[in-house]
């Protein structure tokens, strides 16, 4: 089992390691690579068809911003689910997410704007195979709502 997490550039590892600290809460073992769609689109490939010869249950997490062809070219070329996390920059006021919500036919990667919430999907897929990872989730959200209903309590 593994999430391999591709960022675009170096300069989305910030990002990243919030994704992959959430991975550890999750018992996930992960990988994360540097590679670029539009600037080594070879060396994406290779590393692809690298990941793929592994027959190994895994789910793919992608990082990139502006024109988001990362996303599309990893879920074209592998056979696992593909999550898409885009950062999001003020630069362009979110217009950037486009590149990463319309993809061509045939190409799906999920799109999940939260890098723990990126995570927790990549953990719900995994743990669809693994029952400890599924229990992580299911004890996770528990306490999530025990929270809630605890919040509720106090203000009422």
């Amino acid at each position: 089992m593994l999430a391999v997490i591709l960022m675009g550039s170096p300069s989305d590892l910030s990002f990243v390691q919030k994704i992959t600290t959430a991975l550890d809460e999750y018992g996930i073992p992960w990988a994360t690579r540097v590679a670029s769609a539009h600037k080594t689109p070879r060396y994406l490939l290779d590393l692809l068809a690298d990941y793929e010869a592994d027959d190994q249950p895994k789910v793919y997490v992608t990082v990139a911003g502006r024109s988001n062809a990362l996303s599309g070219m990893v879920d074209a070329a592998v056979k696992s689910p593909v999550i898409a996390c885009p950062p999001y920059s003020d630069k362009f006021a979110g217009a950037d997410l486009y590149s990463s919500l319309r993809t061509p036919s045939g190409v799906a990667p999920a799109v999940v704007l939260e890098p723990k919430n990126a995570a927790l999907l990549a953990a719900k897929i995994l743990g669809l195979l693994d029952p400890n990872v599924r229990e992580v989730v299911t004890t996770a959200q528990a306490e999530q709502r025990q929270r809630l209903y605890q919040a509720d309590h106090e203000i009422t």
